[in-house]
């Protein structure tokens, strides 16, 4: 049973950084590829980037390009997104999810965790 769960979120102040975690089990995860992605209330889960478990740079949605970085720790099978120069409208439940890295559509999700960012 494969399962993602997401620590880190809170309550920031604008401007202010926050670290993301993603630990993941069940399963290796080798061929797999990481994501994260953000879902404010009432708009559509966004994708915010992914990385390749097994290698490779990460990559992002324009909306968070050189503000969001995502890496990895294979030793403790977390995945981490670092948000830097956070914004009131970053204010989101952000969820974890992976995908075979043939697959279209990711498989699995964490629960998500509450990022509010206060002006």
């Amino acid at each position: 049973q494969v399962q993602l769960v997401e620590s880190g979120g809170g309550l920031v102040q604008a401007g202010g950084s926050l670290r993301l975690s993603c630990a993941a089990s069940g399963r290796t995860f080798g061929g797999y590829v990481m994501g994260w992605f953000r879902q404010a209330p009432g708009k559509e889960r966004e994708f915010l980037g992914a990385i390749v478990w097994s290698g490779g740079d990460p990559y992002y949605a324009d909306s968070v390009k050189g503000r969001f970085t995502i890496s990895k720790d294979n030793a403790k099978n977390t995945v981490y997104l670092q948000m830097n120069s956070l914004k009131p409208e970053d204010t989101a439940v952000y969820y974890c999810a992976s995908r075979g890295v043939f697959a279209k559509d990711y498989r699995y999700w964490g629960q998500g965790t509450q990022v509010t960012v206060s002006s």
